[in-house]
């Protein structure tokens, strides 16, 4: 079989300590992982009640009720369990390994003897297993189950999840698949192919990696498959208000994977989708699955991507509409699908470096999936907007899936324990290595363990890259070693500095794919320090982004920046900026430590007076006065109050008036 994939570096292995990253990884041990299981435990009063874990012991037989919540409610306790995993990957913590200890008990007593697991169908529908697939989520509870049983046995050795989940799966490979007598199915929502690929690596029972490619290459080659199961059960939906029965586009199955050139349905499910066919494609070679990927993965992002790393642009359907239709203002870029993207990313760049990528990979995180948690780790965004004017929200109903305040839980809670398990596992991300290069595709402050030339090699990158851009590695090593360290030169940086044995370089620019390659025999203890210009941009949308055409939006570093009401006053619809104002950076500790904000002289448009009653003139003009303007990272916006918020903001040339 050939493999086209390179490693990545285990986060077991990773240690992260940054001065940005560390906090939020506190915050997700300390406060949201703990908070997220009350929640789980219905014992946030504030919160929306999940009854995730009551469910469990109900199908366990540990008590008696109904099952509460939605379809897919087995899913939340499954990526809480993947989070814990991944901390104590990096960090013991003997309580909390005997609250997930105690949860996988129940969760095996709540399995059915012949390997089925899912508390919804056990509760409630006990007959009617993989009877819905459309709309009702078996394999998708199953992939994140699967997720976590993997992680925790990497994590700690402990096999019980990790039993629990094959005995699954393989009960899943004797319902699916082209044999006579099988289901010619495929799930609503993927997720279990992905998981499925992770279970093979763990495991290398092949059995898993074909019934993964199954998934992926049965989908759309029925497209009419979820109208035969809806004719057969009855003509009955359990989400009678959506499509997602009859609109096929929806779920990715309007034509078979390969077919698929645009980023069409569901946000979510279709970056999870790209994700096990990227891996896929890394495992068996495959250059047809291959090119599928790069094909979608083009069209997200230079056509429906926001400037955030936000992808699903419509509330209708979470969803993709069209090229370049990117509103702000009812933008729905769910946290979980910028999530998702980071995947699709990382297994992409597990194929081969690509800067671009990365710099896509770092967008999302830094802007998208920080957003959707408050700084205090107890509030979460589901919709990740780019303009609230907080006075049309509850009258004008084309918002009300916007919220201008984070919410403390959702009855669908798929997003909070999303951004816990990835930040618990952001080590994951960080690097890449292929043969004896090692590619930084994220600065965070970190320390690493790992062969290279067939010795070992400790690296402990230390970084300021978020403040002002430097970042130093240091490498250990015993004795002279030879090998490749690539810096990934971000698409936001005209000029990198590197200094190493007194030695300053400068690079304008990184080799074809976007690394500067640092090929030498490593010293013990070398130090390498790096500076990353960081200039303020004014970023601007391609002219077919109608909603944007004539504005700017700031970026400094990994950052984009946004107004607030905090800062600006109301009626952020006035501001303008002007295409000549100068910049001031300072920092800004009340927002967060060791950021920076953005202020520069700008132009606030009113109206002359005079309008009272009427609604339309036409002998009116336009007054301006000089305004000042802060910018703040758009992900730091909501934490200071209910207020408006715009990340664009008109531009203005001198002869405008």
């Amino acid at each position: 079989m050939t493999q086209l994939h390179h490693s990545t570096v285990p986060n077991t292995k990773s240690q992260i300590q940054d001065p940005f990253w560390s906090e939020y990884i506190r915050l997700v041990r300390e406060v949201v992982v703990p908070y997220q299981w009350e929640a789980l435990n219905d014992r946030v009063p504030e919160a929306e009640p999940s009854r995730a874990i009551t469910n469990f012991k109900i199908a366990a037989g540990q008590t008696k009720g109904d099952f509460y919540g939605m379809v897919f409610q087995d899913s939340d306790v499954a990526k809480w369990l993947e989070a814990v995993a991944y901390l104590l990957g990096t960090q013991s913590d003997p309580d909390l390994e005997q609250i997930a200890d105690e949860v996988i008990e129940i969760i095996a007593k709540a399995q059915q003897p012949d390997g089925y697991l899912n508390t919804y169908f056990t509760i409630k529908e006990p007959g009617h297993r993989w009877t819905n697939l459309a709309e009702c989520h078996e394999l998708y509870c199953a992939g994140h189950m699967i997720e976590a049983g993997v992680a925790y046995y990497q994590a700690t050795g402990k096999r019980v999840l990790l039993d629990v989940v094959c005995r699954f799966a393989d009960y899943i490979d004797t319902v699916f698949g082209k044999e006579p007598g099988k289901l010619h199915g495929y799930d609503g929502h993927q997720e279990i192919e992905l998981a499925l690929m992770k279970l093979y690596h763990a495991t290398g029972e092949e059995k898993y990696l074909k019934l993964s490619s199954y998934f992926i290459e049965q989908r759309g080659v029925t497209p009419h498959f979820y109208e035969e199961e809806w004719r057969k059960r009855g003509k009955t939906s359990h989400f009678p208000q959506l499509t997602m029965i009859f609109d096929h586009a929806y779920s990715q199955s309007h034509l078979p994977v390969r077919e698929q050139i645009t980023a069409e349905g569901h946000a979510v499910r279709l970056v999870y989708m790209c994700t096990a066919m990227a891996d896929l494609a890394a495992e068996t070679g495959d250059p047809g699955l291959l090119k599928a990927c790069r094909k979608l993965w083009s069209n997200i992002v230079s056509k429906r991507m926001y400037i955030t790393g936000g992808i699903g642009s419509m509330e209708q359907g979470e969803s993709f509409t069209m090229d370049y239709d990117l509103p702000g203002d009812t933008a729905y870029a769910e946290t979980c699908a910028s999530i998702g993207l980071i995947f699709f990313a990382q297994r992409m760049l597990r194929i081969s470096p690509d800067s671009k990528i990365a710099d896509v990979m770092e967008r999302a995180l830094y802007n998208t999936v920080v957003s959707g948690m408050s700084q205090d780790g107890k509030k979460f965004f589901y919709v990740n907007p780019l303009e609230v004017y907080p006075a049309a929200h509850g009258k004008n109903k084309i918002y009300d899936h916007v919220k201008p305040e984070r919410q403390g839980w959702f009855g669908c809670a798929c997003c909070p324990p999303n951004i816990a398990r990835l930040l618990a596992s952001l080590g994951d991300y960080v690097y890449t290595k292929q043969k004896d290069t090692l590619y930084v595709q994220l600065y965070v402050g970190s320390k690493i363990d790992l062969e290279m030339a067939g010795k070992q090699v400790r690296i402990e990158q230390e970084s300021k890259y978020t403040s002002n851009g430097e970042v130093s590695f240091r490498i250990h090593t015993e004795q002279a070693t030879p090998f490749t360290l690539a810096l990934r030169m971000p698409e936001w940086c005209d000029q990198v500095e590197v200094t190493a044995h007194g030695k300053r370089q400068v690079f304008k620019s990184g080799d074809e794919d976007g690394y500067i390659r640092l090929n030498r025999i490593w010293e013990p203890d070398e130090v390498i320090d790096v500076v990353f210009s960081m200039p303020v941009l004014r970023m601007k949308a391609h002219p077919l982004v109608r909603q944007n055409f004539g504005k700017v939006a700031l970026q400094r570093g990994p950052f984009v920046y946004c107004l607030e009401e905090a800062d600006n006053g109301a009626g952020l619809y006035q501001l303008r900026l002007p295409a000549g104002s100068p910049f001031e950076v300072q920092p800004d500790d009340q927002l967060h430590e060791g950021l920076n904000v953005i202020y520069a002289t700008g132009e606030r448009w009113t109206a002359a007076e005079g309008w009272e009653e009427q609604l339309y003139r036409s002998d009116s003009r336009w007054n301006k006065e000089s305004a000042p303007l802060k910018f703040i990272p758009y992900f730091t916006w909501a934490n200071r109050g209910l207020g408006e918020m715009s990340v664009w903001v008109e531009e203005t040339q001198s002869k405008d008036v």
